[in-house]
């Protein structure tokens, strides 16, 4: 049976992956923050059918996210699949007011999460020979957003990390790719639009007129991480209706 690592799996669009890709027949590890949301996914899981297991990690600290690695492949067995997914949004200001704090928390979950998570899998997956591994991006990570510096330059990084990883795996059997969604009916996406809301920085938007679904994004990820996708490798899918082709 496959293992699938999903970081951020108490989130809706985590838990959606988590879900899609237990249906497709995974033992599914959950690492998050929230001892709670990451529990509840990981009930859902089994009520799905499946094993699973939950890791309370913080992302941004590699002897935890060390551990939280070690844990899975005790507990679960060798990982097959990783979705790097856990991430934050940050606040809604303009560069010159943006918090250092609220900049250097965003960087650290977003970006150096994503890279302690290719850094502990990566290295395993390819000793074996086999693995697929998916960032979760953003349509953020190739376009400008006013308001967003923390959140903007993080996601480049993470399709930077990801580009980087899919040639240091080039020729072992394991492959990375990055799915980039546009805005997504989640907690977070309503979050950012509150923000500008209330602080009147309001986030353009072109070409999308509603909110995706979280299996919209589950969906490209499963087809990713299945042996369908063999022959992808490097890649940055968009899932977000065209409207960064505008």
């Amino acid at each position: 049976m496959s293992v699938a690592l999903v970081t951020g799996g108490g989130g809706g669009l985590g838990r959606a992956i988590a879900l899609r890709l237990a249906r497709d027949g995974a033992a599914i590890a959950l690492a998050d923050h929230d001892p709670a949301s990451g529990a509840e996914t990981a009930r859902l899981v089994e009520a799905a059918g499946r094993r699973a297991l939950f890791v309370r990690t913080d992302v941004s600290d590699g002897a935890g996210f060390a551990a939280c690695v070690a844990a899975v492949e005790r507990d679960l067995g060798p990982i097959t699949a990783f979705v790097s997914n856990a991430g934050i949004e940050g606040v809604v200001a303009p560069i010159d007011e943006y918090p250092d704090d609220v900049f250097d928390r965003v960087l650290a979950v977003n970006a150096k999460g994503t890279f302690l998570g290719l850094k502990h899998v990566l290295g395993r997956m390819r000793r074996r020979g086999a693995g697929s591994i998916v960032t979760i991006a953003s349509t953020s990570a190739i376009r400008g957003r006013a308001g967003l510096a923390g959140y903007v330059a993080a996601k480049h990084a993470v399709l930077g990390l990801t580009r980087v990883a899919s040639l240091d795996a080039e020729g072992t059997g394991v492959r990375v790719n990055a799915v980039l969604p546009g805005p997504i009916d989640t907690r977070m996406i309503h979050s950012l639009d509150a923000q500008a809301l209330s602080s009147g920085a309001a986030i353009r938007r072109a070409g999308q007129p509603t909110y995706g679904r979280p299996a919209d994004v589950a969906n490209v990820v499963a087809f990713l991480l299945s042996d369908e996708a063999a022959h992808v490798n490097g890649a940055a899918l968009t899932v977000d209706a065209a409207a960064s082709v505008l």
